[in-house]
């Protein structure tokens, strides 16, 4: 797997089995964002988007809060830098958020707490977010004379552009059940149960053919971006494609054996 500086990991990286757990660890600094901590999530995607044998990813923070957005000695150090600097700095955190959103593996973001700026793009990238009664979510940047243009895309895919817009414009903090209803977040629990909601769609992921989760994300995608007769040939081809895998034959007999899927673990 990955090899980190071992002075200060911004990020922790831990495996059980098939499932991955990348921890945001600067509970000090509210897990916010810095170019370290990027590189670190951008060399992490990288490695899990090619690792077959990881099933799911889990990304997690220490401490109270999930992530505060950017950090502000980051913010300090980029005031000074030029325009063509700033864009060169805000295309590392675009490209991470395109590889954790294009990663061919369920994502699972745990919100332990709040998740404001930046740190709602690691929200909005999730397939599922999974989030603590407690959590609060926002996007400070127009109070600070900023957009959150990187996160924009995900975010707006999730939310909508009116909820988009509404939130952009006022910097307003919502609540996690308002962030369910909105559909940034999949589900809201009790903060005692957070990790038991986690542990329970980890393992009604672990059900689910592998390849099929890597199919059924570019599914989405390609709906969302054709339409009309081309949309019918994409998602033909993408079902022909998924009942022409050895997975997808493997799936078929197995229900039709009335047995689990090979893929299927032990005790799922």
């Amino acid at each position: 797997m990955i090899v980190l500086d071992q002075q200060s990991p911004p990020l922790a990286i831990a495996r059980n089995g098939p499932v991955v757990t990348l921890t945001l660890q600067r509970p000090e600094r509210h897990n916010a964002f810095d170019d370290h901590l990027i590189a670190s999530l951008q060399a992490a995607f990288d490695d899990l988007g090619t690792d077959a044998d990881v099933r799911v990813v889990v990304l997690a923070a220490q401490g109270r809060t999930f992530s505060a957005g950017a950090d502000l000695n980051w913010m300090r150090r980029a005031a000074a830098y030029t325009e063509e600097e700033n864009r060169r700095d805000a295309l590392a955190l675009a490209t991470m958020l395109r590889t954790a959103a294009s990663l061919p593996r369920p994502l699972i973001a745990r919100v332990q707490g709040p998740a404001l700026g930046g740190g709602m793009g690691l929200v909005a990238v999730a397939d599922i977010a999974i989030a603590a009664a407690r959590a609060r979510f926002g996007f400070s940047e127009a109070r600070l004379g900023l957009i959150p243009a990187t996160i924009a895309p995900y975010v707006v895919e999730k939310i909508g552009p009116g909820h988009a817009r509404a939130l952009f414009l006022t910097a307003e903090r919502i609540t996690a059940d308002r962030a369910q209803q909105i559909g940034l977040l999949h589900r809201v629990v009790p903060d005692d149960q957070l990790d038991d909601a986690v542990a329970e769609t980890v393992q009604a992921l672990l059900a689910g053919g592998p390849q099929a989760h890597g199919l059924a994300k570019t599914l989405v995608r390609t709906v969302l971006s054709t339409s009309g007769p081309d949309q019918d040939q994409a998602t033909a081809a993408l079902l022909a494609r998924a009942r022409g895998e050895a997975e997808g034959r493997e799936g078929v007999q197995a229900f039709l054996d009335k047995r689990p899927p090979n893929w299927r673990p032990a005790d799922g």
